[in-house]
């Protein structure tokens, strides 16, 4: 027997398991082009890429051992479908980014800042405060250890989301409409200081007005507003933070049937 015929049938396995591991890598690889601090438009392509090449090397020995780890030729609907999940794996945890950034813009709105922007922080554009919550959340994750909660929740995502089976559509529009839903109600929460800080000041703007037409209320409620928007959000960024970061942790850990 020949040397090359005995190397064949080991060049098969190791193309096989290539295969399998490229198959991981689409659903990592999509996954990364949306993932909170990793996958944002600030960061260069190239270094994205490299990125997802370390988080596939980082998830493929946790589900290697798994025993549906499949180590034969897949179909082309296999890793289409690793990318459709990827996506989903993205967008969903891109919501607790855009859960900030919503809550920064009611907050701007509630304390009329919201003409205040942000100043090129962030490619999205967005009021100061939205900016401020977005950096200052990414920020505190990264300190936290997000890139290994990220590989924990990439590698259990298997559990929930077949290896090469693609997502029902029905289940994907329910689980996207809930899941958009909790980004607007977590948001809303977030910024409930500011919102109850605007809704007190109103009220006792008006009942002012109502005792004294005469007085230009509004030279002195402006200056008033944006002073306490000011010294709130010095005071409640901290608390919103780490109660952001809390959910975010959640998210990561029970993907994706969370309760936010």
């Amino acid at each position: 027997m020949s040397v090359a015929a005995g190397i064949e049938p080991l060049l098969q396995i190791v193309q096989s398991d290539v295969l399998v591991a490229f198959a991981i890598f689409l659903r990592v690889g999509a996954a990364m082009a949306l993932m909170p601090g990793f996958g944002e438009r600030t960061i260069p392509v190239r270094v994205r890429l490299v990125t997802a090449i370390m988080f596939t090397l980082v998830v493929l020995p946790l589900v290697q051992s798994a025993p549906w780890f499949p180590h034969g030729v897949l179909s082309p609907s296999a890793y289409f479908a690793e990318i459709v999940v990827g996506l989903l794996l993205g967008i969903f945890f891109r919501l607790f980014v855009n859960a900030l950034q919503i809550a920064g813009t009611i907050a701007a709105q509630a304390t009329s800042l919201s003409q205040i922007f942000g100043g090129g922080a962030t490619p999205d554009p967005m009021p100061s405060f939205g900016a401020l919550f977005v950096i200052g959340g990414l920020a505190l994750a990264m300190m936290s250890g997000l890139h290994v909660k990220l590989a924990l929740a990439l590698s259990q995502s298997y559990q929930v989301l077949k290896f090469g089976v693609l997502p029902a559509p029905g289940e994907v529009a329910s689980w996207g409409i809930g899941n958009v839903s909790h980004t607007f109600s977590m948001a809303f929460s977030l910024a409930a200081p500011f919102v109850l800080a605007s809704t007190v000041y109103n009220v006792a703007i008006g009942v002012i007005n109502k005792a004294m037409p005469q007085l230009l209320v509004a030279f002195i409620g402006a200056p008033a507003i944006t002073l306490g928007g000011l010294i709130l959000l010095a005071i409640a960024t901290p608390l919103i933070l780490v109660s952001w970061l809390a959910r975010f942790d959640a998210g990561l850990a029970n993907f994706p049937g969370v309760s936010w």
